[in-house]
């Protein structure tokens, strides 16, 4: 995981942007995406009402949760990616520590673990 604005490195593997919105003065073309995954993210309605407050992070990832469980289309290729290599999951939230793409590795790596016992 790292943020759209950091540079690429040489072992970030194929690097996902798992946000809905593009990130704010990032153009396009100058940043090495592998793809964009809009539908990953959570839906407009869980990220206006999270926004991003610690406060409300457990009933996040809760919710986001169940999103995810309801579309396994959206994050299951990322979990066949990772099991070519390494991937990294780009954000453009400032907190670190609180923000989807933590969300979502953490329920990556549940999945994930459940494949590999």
């Amino acid at each position: 995981m790292k943020r759209i604005y950091d540079p690429p490195e040489p072992d970030d593997g194929l690097r996902y942007l798992v946000e809905r919105l593009w990130p704010r003065g990032m153009k396009k073309e100058s940043v090495k995406v592998d793809a964009w995954l809009k539908e990953v993210a959570p839906s407009p309605q869980l990220r206006t009402w999270f926004s991003h407050d610690p406060a409300k992070w457990k009933e996040f990832q809760r919710r986001y949760f169940a999103e995810l469980n309801n579309n396994p289309s959206a994050w299951i290729p990322l979990v066949e990616a990772e099991h070519k290599g390494n991937l990294t999951l780009l954000f453009s939230a400032r907190d670190i520590q609180h923000n989807s793409a933590v969300a979502l590795k953490n329920f990556l790596l549940s999945r994930i673990r459940r494949q590999n016992p």
